[in-house]
């Protein structure tokens, strides 16, 4: 019975986040997680930058602001409030040049920036002397 048990454990199907990936930058300032299932959906950190918010923080924001942004394979991209990141060591780097298809998502990593954008031509480019949403 116990094998029984084990293998219909692991014959079971995946969870939904099995086709999660995580990688960050050359600089390690920035990096992302996210998912391809559903159209996709990225969600990409920058530990360190400069300038004004791309958007006004709002007075609910009690946490860090500026630093998190989010994206899924259609709709406008997000800002979101959370604790300030921290440098985190991913394995997998995006080099300078690189674009990756995540779903309905492309992102590009350049030396100027990192860009994603969806489908419906919205996303975020972040650097460390600036940041929007489009």
């Amino acid at each position: 019975m116990k094998r029984l048990l084990l293998l219909l454990i692991f014959l079971a199907p995946l969870p939904a986040w099995a086709d999660g990936f995580g990688f960050e930058t050359p600089s390690g300032n920035i990096y992302c997680n996210g998912h391809i299932s559903d159209g996709g959906g990225i969600s990409c950190e920058i530990v360190v930058r400069q300038g004004p918010p791309a958007r006004p923080k709002p007075s609910s924001c009690r946490q860090s602001w500026g630093h998190s942004f989010s994206l899924q394979g259609s709709g406008s991209a997000e800002l979101i409030c959370g604790p300030k990141p921290s440098r985190v060591g991913y394995s997998e780097i995006a080099a300078y040049g690189q674009s990756g298809t995540f779903g309905d998502i492309t992102c590009y990593s350049e030396r100027t920036g990192f860009t994603c954008e969806n489908r419906s031509g919205h996303g975020f480019f972040l650097s460390r002397r600036k940041q929007e949403i489009f």
